[in-house]
């Protein structure tokens, strides 16, 4: 059977053939276009659209939502960005590009807008959006610290809404069709240790202890991608937590001599087998769902292990910060910022810089079972 394309390109050469060539042609196309315009609403061109990637996380996948929200937790000024496009700040934690949009140069996918962004409306949203939210967590506790924030739960309410902007415009069938082809990453945790477990007088650490506050983290984040699966997604990458206790904000904070603080990173190891178990459970639970698992901390520890292979000379300073360790405050226009960024694995207390997301979205995107398992993200991608 012919397809639209094929009927119109034969009916064109057969009326460029006949008398009133011109005339013909131009009814002829206007009989069409209705039809195919009514072809894509219904849902029928979903096959041609590109894959789609949504992103849901913290400040390390934050594109720009908190530019919109009333937080403490901005990226919206010098000199986060000084390497990005034209270095002018986007809101991104970073120097330059965060490890989301890495992988999105590697699919060949731009960066899904941010969106709380007023231009994230229409097509805009075919290709994929950004729900990420500085200071946010698993639970709609954390990041209190911060004020204003997007926790997991309120981004999955968020694409709830995308979903139905895309069933207005491709249908049901068309946009459960996107769904299902589109990759989902996930980036949480990190915020539920630093911004609520670890701060100091924590009252949740008062009330739940380590192994308690893990199986809490469990429970709710396996019922937030089970929504996620419900709401149509199906290839779900589940990024683990990278070694907290390495990062400069916590060296300064806790006046460590470096280069890490084990007992935080135990926690987050904890944490880790926890999500890939869990993981497993809802592979086996949830039909023709891939989730797959992202391991950060493995493929942190390997650059933070392996400096020179990777051209860092410093692991555990900031670029861009001040306090020890560079550690003690954000990157601000007033702070301190390294000549060559290229050389550090951190960007600021909390963040990698550009070249360490560089590695992680290789590492991730064709990297072995060491590093994603059971798939990573080409093969993933290409189910």
């Amino acid at each position: 059977m012919l397809s639209i394309t094929e009927i119109v390109v034969w009916d064109v050469v057969v009326m460029a053939i006949t008398d009133n060539m011109l005339m013909s042609v131009c009814l002829r196309l206007l009989l069409v276009f209705p039809v195919v315009r009514a072809q894509v609403q219904g849902g029928t061109q979903g096959s041609n659209l590109k894959q789609a990637l949504f992103i849901f996380g913290d400040s390390l996948v934050d594109v720009g939502n908190n530019n919109y929200i009333n937080s403490l937790a901005k990226a919206n000024i010098p000199y986060n960005g000084i390497d990005y496009d034209n270095g002018v700040p986007t809101g991104r934690f970073c120097n330059g590009r965060t490890v989301a949009d890495v992988l999105g140069d590697l699919m060949g996918i731009p960066p899904p807008p941010p969106y709380l962004a007023p231009t994230t409306k229409g097509t805009a949203i075919l290709q994929g959006v950004n729900y990420a939210s500085g200071a946010g967590g698993i639970l709609d506790s954390t990041g209190a610290n911060y004020i204003s924030r997007i926790s997991f739960n309120q981004q999955l309410q968020l694409f709830s809404n995308t979903k139905t902007s895309l069933v207005q415009i491709l249908g049901s069938d068309g946009a459960e069709q996107l769904l299902s082809k589109a990759i989902f990453y996930i980036v949480h945790g990190s915020n539920d240790y630093i911004n609520n477990y670890l701060v100091a007088n924590s009252a949740t650490a008062a009330r739940f202890s380590p192994s308690q506050y893990q199986n809490l983290l469990m429970s709710t984040f396996s019922q937030q991608l089970s929504t996620l699966y419900n709401l149509g997604a199906r290839k779900v990458v589940v990024f683990g937590v990278g070694p907290l206790g390495c990062i400069p904000s916590q060296l300064n904070q806790r006046n460590s001599p470096g280069p890490c603080i084990q007992f935080i990173n135990d926690l987050v190891v904890n944490f880790n087998n926890g999500a890939r178990q869990m993981l497993t459970f809802l592979n086996a639970q949830l039909p023709g769902s891939s989730f797959v698992f992202g391991d950060t901390y493995s493929a942190f520890v390997e650059q933070f292990n392996n400096p020179n292979r990777y051209g860092f000379a410093s692991t555990n300073i900031g670029c861009c910060g001040l306090g020890k360790f560079n550690g003690g405050f954000p990157c601000l226009p007033f702070s301190n910022l390294c000549p060559d960024r290229s050389k550090y694995l951190f960007w600021d207390p909390f963040h990698p810089s550009d070249a360490a997301n560089v590695n992680f979205g290789e590492f991730f995107f064709t990297g072995g079972q060491n590093f994603i398992s059971p798939i990573n993200v080409q093969q993933l991608a290409a189910l």
